[in-house]
């Protein structure tokens, strides 16, 4: 019948959706560079990427506060991978630690441990080394 083809249509678009804006593991490049080091690596890592429920309120105070829902998507499980810096000083250390996402969930964002809200003043996507 009619109707029930129309929601199933209407469930099966609901299931992508969700699919396309969920939490997960993504493939990302970042440059490593060290201090008094006159080169820097390309390393490939993984993040969390993707949406989550949130939902803000217009009324002020603690009452405001209970319909809010501010959930990011965070790595629950990360495992830091060493790299070598070519180009240092004896004296400097050129191994650099770097974090890989393991396993991803939309969380509520502790400020003690991620960047929720303000960017970094620096990028990762590119080397700030000027070679030549």
């Amino acid at each position: 019948s009619m109707p029930l083809f129309i929601l199933r249509r209407t469930l099966l678009f609901a299931l992508m959706v969700g699919a396309v804006y969920t939490c997960t593991l993504m493939n990302h490049t970042i440059w490593l560079e060290k201090k008094n080091c006159t080169q820097c690596v390309a390393v490939n890592t993984t993040i969390c990427s993707g949406y989550c429920y949130t939902r803000d309120t217009n009324l002020k105070g603690s009452f405001g506060r209970a319909f809010l829902i501010q959930r990011s998507c965070v790595p629950i499980s990360l495992v830091y991978r060493a790299v070598f810096i070519p180009g240092c000083p004896q004296d400097v250390g050129s191994q650099l630690y770097y974090p890989a996402a393991r396993c991803c969930s939309c969380r509520r964002c502790d400020t003690r441990t991620h960047h929720c809200v303000k960017p970094r003043p620096y990028s990762y996507d590119q080397c700030s080394v000027k070679l030549g």
